[in-house]
């Protein structure tokens, strides 16, 4: 995602802020989430590529959805193309991997980081796919 013109000052905060908590509103869909972390190595602190997902279906249905990916941007990228396509759609891996496409359909990668593409398109199917299979029992 694009910073805009200034990459290095990715916040209004003014010098010397601080951030001393946060609290977010509670989120019925965040009952069924995960986080996914894929690193080149486990010894390895940073990851390669993220994934946040939060899942609702019922009766193979996607009610709802929340997304967002990590490592792949300037900042966390939360996938709204992606969660169209899924809300409203059957659940499966099919559907998970066309959501990932059109979310991913206008990435430009760097030379060396075009693997990531393919790394995040399979982390959303998989995620995805062991959240609606948790869903279901």
């Amino acid at each position: 995602l694009p910073v805009g013109d200034t990459p290095h000052r990715e916040t209004a905060l003014p010098p010397g802020a601080l951030i001393t908590g946060i609290t977010l509103p509670p989120a019925p869909v965040a009952v069924n989430s995960r986080y996914r972390k894929v690193r080149e190595r486990a010894s390895y602190a940073f990851a390669i590529g993220s994934l946040a997902a939060a899942l609702d279906v019922r009766a193979g249905v996607v009610q709802d959805v929340r997304l967002a990916f990590g490592a792949v941007a300037s900042r966390p990228w939360r996938a709204l193309a992606a969660e169209r396509v899924l809300t409203g759609a059957p659940a499966g891996p099919e559907t998970y991997a066309a959501a990932a496409a059109a979310e991913l359909a206008a990435a430009r990668p760097l030379p060396r980081n075009g693997y990531k593409v393919d790394l995040i398109r399979n982390l959303v199917v998989a995620v995805l796919t062991e959240l609606a299979e948790e869903a279901a029992r």
